[in-house]
């Protein structure tokens, strides 16, 4: 868990409670996306600490067209916020519309919203544009008495993207690459662990003989989700954690 700073954090939960009936009331309502955006700006302030005036602005142009929100700080624009009607489902196409506004400015962070869903998107240029969603919440489900619901609106604050400030959005993906049920999937089926998992068996029971491959295969079949062991998230966390051990063998052998 990530310390914050508690005028930020009681800005934060007041934000919350505030705000939480004024999207219910809009959601009955079905207002529309001018009035939504009027919402998520003062949102922007009483919650996320930007200033009105000096932080957020809807003139930044990208070819010729304007996206919805910016954030403006030293100059500088670390996020893009496309919003959509509170009442509208955020489809993959509002998803492409916002990352080629990102693409387009070299921005790596956006956000797609309609106010109460709040998708958080990563982008990268490095050989193409991708966009990967690293998180998204809930305003109305959010209960600030959970510090994860409460880090997950630290990351979009003004705090988060100060120049000092170490709990970042960069820092926070770095640690959900590294720190997620697929990577720890793969780590429990490492040969290190199974290893050690085969050593624990002798000490219980020394007339116990199993191989890595049975050990492997029960953990597979038995023990971890299918999700897990099955899929492209699983290849590429599998990929992730075998150059890990290859690293770490390197490091391992003898020098000459």
């Amino acid at each position: 868990m990530i310390k914050i700073n508690v005028k930020t954090k009681e800005r934060i939960i007041k934000g919350v409670k505030k705000f939480q009936p004024v999207l219910n009331k809009a959601k009955q309502n079905d207002i529309n996306e001018s009035d939504t955006v009027t919402i998520i700006t003062d949102m922007l302030c009483d919650i996320f600490g930007y200033d009105k005036y000096e932080n957020i602005t809807s003139e930044f142009a990208i070819k010729k067209t304007y996206c919805d929100l910016a954030i403006k700080l030293d100059e500088n624009i670390p996020l893009l916020i496309e919003c959509k009607a509170i009442g509208m489902n955020l489809k993959d196409d509002f998803v492409r519309q916002a990352t080629n506004y990102a693409a387009e400015s070299g921005i790596e962070w956006v956000v797609l919203t309609n106010g109460i869903l709040w998708n958080v998107y990563k982008i990268s240029f490095a050989k193409s544009v991708e966009k990967e969603l690293v998180y998204s919440f809930d305003m109305l489900e959010l209960n600030t008495r959970k510090d994860q619901d409460v880090e997950a609106l630290y990351y979009l604050c003004i705090e988060a993207f100060q120049k000092n400030s170490k709990n970042n959005l960069d820092e926070f993906y770095v640690q959900k690459q590294i720190f997620n049920r697929h990577i720890v999937g793969q780590l429990l089926l490492s040969d290190a662990i199974v290893g050690a998992i085969k050593r624990q068996l002798r000490k219980l029971s020394p007339e116990t003989k199993v191989s890595d491959e049975e050990i492997v295969s029960l953990m597979m079949t038995e023990i971890l989700k299918r999700d897990i062991v099955e899929g492209e998230d699983c290849a590429e966390a599998k990929k992730k954690v075998q150059k890990l051990e290859k690293q770490l063998a390197k490091k391992e052998q003898p020098k000459e």
